[in-house]
């Protein structure tokens, strides 16, 4: 009987570094999300695939980055890669247009063919859910961040699992999202 309670006791001690590691609970692929032309989108369509996701601005400092983004889309659609751009008024109001101006502006001054989303809010009580899985570790399992600005960019791998957080201030073709991508 001793033995068996010692067994119970510790048994779930083996489980204990996973559980450290932060091993995410759910995925991704739990959500949609509406494009920037109405339509909705299953994220279990991607599943297999790199994902960058993205919260842009059209009158931002940042604001080029939407050519290097589609540079690497060019890039790596081919090899398994999904940019999902969700635009956002929320940092000094660097998007004030509605969807369909967002949608030409990307298409007139980048030529930009990855997936665009419709606006949205990332602070407060209106952020979107997919930003609340992106930014807690209690949801995605990985780690907590705040949307510093424009342009910050959320790896998730194949597997639906964050990988990484980079910074707005790093270019989407930095070595970190490079090396990321070749893995």
């Amino acid at each position: 009987m001793k033995n068996f309670l010692i067994k119970l006791i510790t048994a779930p001690l083996f489980f204990l570094p996973a559980l450290l590691r932060g091993q995410p609970s759910s995925t991704i692929y739990q959500f949609t999300a509406v494009d920037i032309e109405g339509k909705t989108v299953d994220f279990e369509k991607f599943k297999g695939k790199k994902l960058i996701i993205v919260n842009t601005a059209s009158e931002c400092g940042l604001t080029p980055q939407f050519k290097e983004l589609q540079e690497l889309y060019t890039t790596y659609k081919d090899k398994g890669l999904v940019i999902i751009g969700f635009p956002t008024n929320d940092f000094a109001h660097q998007d004030p247009g509605n969807n369909s101006e967002i949608h030409s502006f990307c298409e007139r001054n980048y030529g930009v063919t990855f997936l665009m989303m419709q606006k949205i809010t990332l602070k407060g009580e209106d952020k979107h859910p997919i930003y609340k899985w992106l930014t807690s570790r209690s949801q995605n399992g990985v780690t907590n961040s705040s949307v510093k600005w424009n342009f910050q960019k959320y790896l998730i791998d194949e597997n639906g699992h964050l990988a990484h957080v980079v910074s707005p201030w790093r270019k989407p073709n930095c070595r970190k999202v490079l090396r990321w991508l070749k893995k």
